[in-house]
C-alpha cells in the first residue's frame, strides 16, 4: 500500500486546512493537493493525501471513510497510481491518426495517387471551398 489517499465526495467548500486538522488526527501529513477545474478555478471536489507512513494512510481510511464533512459522507481509498502518458502527450488507448503512412497511399512515386496523407474518399480542399463550389452549381 501507498502512503497516499484519495478523498471523494468533499464539499466544494471544503479547504486543505479542513482535511489537514480532520485528517491529521491519525498522524503526520506530508502534502494536501486539491485539483481546480481548469476553466472555473474552484475545486473539483475530491482531495489526494499524503502521510508520512503506511500505517498512517490506513489508519485514515478506516477512521474516516463515511465519516460527514461538510454535509457530505467522505469516500476515503488508497490512492491508485495513473500511467504515464506517452511523449507527445498521447494518452494511451485513444485513438491516435497517422496519415503519413503507407496506408492511404500517399503521394511520391509509390503510384498510390497525389493524396498526400490524405485518406482515400475525401476530397481535396477545406470545407469552406466545398460549400462555395456547392452554391455555385
Amino acid at each position: 500500500m501507498s502512503c497516499k489517499i484519495f478523498v471523494g465526495n468533499l464539499n466544494y467548500e471544503t479547504t486543505q486546512t479542513q482535511l489537514q486538522e480532520l485528517l491529521g488526527e491519525v498522524g503526520e501529513i506530508k502534502d494536501v493537493y486539491l485539483p481546480a477545474d481548469r476553466v472555473s478555478g474552484r475545486p473539483r471536489g475530491f482531495a489526494f493525501v499524503e502521510f508520512s507512513t503506511e500505517e498512517e494512510a490506513k489508519q485514515a481510511i478506516e477512521k474516516f471513510n463515511d465519516h460527514e464533512l461538510g454535509g457530505r459522507k467522505l469516500r476515503i481509498n488508497e490512492a491508485e497510481d495513473r500511467p504515464r502518458r506517452a511523449p507527445g502527450g498521447a494518452r494511451p488507448g485513444r485513438f491516435q491518426p497517422s496519415y503519413g503512412d503507407d496506408s492511404f497511399g500517399g503521394g511520391g512515386n509509390s503510384g498510390g495517387g497525389g493524396g498526400g496523407g490524405r485518406p482515400p474518399g475525401r476530397p481535396k480542399g477545406s470545407r469552406r471551398g466545398m460549400r462555395g463550389k456547392k452554391r455555385s452549381l
